[in-house]
């Protein structure tokens, strides 16, 4: 997201006017910037999120565009927070490797 708003594009301005109304931009906003550069990466190549997925619909939509392409999470940390719906899905995959919820 910061990568956007720093290039002023249509996204990263729209990200901006979001932030400006409250603490985080809004959903439609959020999944957009993340689609633009979860697609754009090369595939298999690693990466760390931190504040994404933040609610259990961007969990799903995340999850379907691992899918589309054939990609997998290795796992997940629970920042403190973290919603508890995104933890408990991605407790029930297995894939929880850290729960830092508990240390809030």
């Amino acid at each position: 997201m910061q990568q956007e708003i720093s290039r002023r594009t249509p996204l990263g301005q729209q990200a901006v006017s979001a932030l400006s109304r409250g603490p985080a931009a809004s959903e439609q906003i959020t999944l957009a910037l993340l689609r633009k550069w979860f697609w754009a990466r090369k595939p298999d190549a690693g990466f760390l999120l931190e504040g994404f997925p933040a609610t259990l619909l961007q969990a799903l939509v995340f999850d379907e565009w691992l899918e589309a392409r054939g990609e997998n999470l290795t796992g997940v940390f629970a920042a403190p927070a973290a919603s508890a719906d995104v933890v408990t899905h991605y407790r029930t995959f297995g894939l929880l490797r850290g729960d830092l919820t508990a240390a809030a």
